[in-house]
């Protein structure tokens, strides 16, 4: 692992328990909130293990932050998203799209080819997902459906729903994830039909 990342990562354990303390949430609330154990939680806190996108994500909202607060990307007045690449152990890629804490966050996921025969590991938390593919094939299980997704499609779900995404054997998949609070949907508007005597 690239050292520089290594030091963003190993930093984002005390933040985490900063986060914590300051909103005065004890581990087996956060873990109840993000259905991360307790025991994960502590060794991430302590910097025993280095995070994992499936772990930031919950955490980012459970704390109402950007991924760019967890990993402490630099502030800018720049209206234009600084897009730092947030790399993963698994060799996937995300890119926080928004910067605000709260509401409606945006990513852009890249994620390595993979292979048809991978046992997804479904995970479970508070929330709404909208994705919708950009480039390659994205396979994604949710609850007892296998379903893989083109470009120019997208997804919509309650994330209590046991879910998991992946790329397949085809080549790697690029994909844009809205996700929001329980009840936070995006809403997508389409411009109002023209009737035929106007």
């Amino acid at each position: 692992m690239d050292e520089a990342i290594d030091r963003t990562l190993h930093a984002v354990g005390p933040r985490l328990k900063r986060l914590r303390r300051q909103r005065d949430i004890t581990l087996a609330a956060l873990a109840e909130q993000t259905g991360i154990s307790t025991s994960t939680l502590s060794r991430l806190e302590a910097g025993l293990r280095h995070p994992t996108l499936e772990q930031l994500l919950p955490l980012a909202r459970a704390y109402g932050v950007s991924l760019d607060e967890l990993v402490d990307a630099p502030p800018t007045r720049d209206p234009r998203i600084n897009l730092r690449p947030i790399p993963c152990t698994d060799g996937s890629v995300i890119l926080p799209l928004t910067r605000r804490p709260g509401g409606i966050q945006a990513y852009k996921f890249v994620l390595p080819a993979g292979h048809d025969d991978t046992e997804p590991d479904l995970r479970t938390h508070e929330g709404h997902d909208w994705v919708y593919v950009l480039n390659g094939t994205l396979r994604l299980v949710l609850g007892e459906h296998d379903l893989t997704l083109k470009p120019g499609e997208a997804a919509e779900f309650d994330t209590r729903t046991p879910h998991w995404f992946g790329a397949t054997s085809a080549g790697p998949v690029e994909f844009l994830s809205l996700i929001g609070r329980q009840g936070e949907r995006a809403h997508v508007r389409a411009a109002p039909r023209h009737r035929p005597d106007e």
